[in-house]
């Protein structure tokens, strides 16, 4: 298997303990353990992340952007389920 034929892997690291997994990017690599400690070389250089995840990009399915509104159009009737009905402490950092 040739560089050009390595799959494409998506890059996900978390900053700190308790915050969530962000996109870092991209790379491209043989196998998860390569994917892995690239994503580490390249997306925690200067100490960074506490977490990384790769996930092949063939794995992921995502919504479509364009089908944002009937996508998601079952949701906006649950106003419950959003945090406006409730006062934030004023020492809470990260909800």
């Amino acid at each position: 298997m040739t560089t050009q034929e390595w799959p494409l892997w998506e890059v996900f690291v978390r900053s700190r303990r308790g915050l969530s997994h962000t996109h870092a990017g991209s790379l491209h690599a043989p196998d998860a353990e390569l994917a892995l400690r690239n994503a580490r070389d390249l997306y925690t250089r200067r100490g960074e992340g506490v977490s990384i995840w790769v996930v092949p990009s063939a794995a992921i399915t995502a919504s479509s952007p364009d089908e944002k509104d009937p996508f998601f159009e079952p949701a906006a009737d649950k106003p419950y389920r959003h945090p406006t009905f409730y006062d934030i402490p004023e020492g809470v950092k990260h909800l």
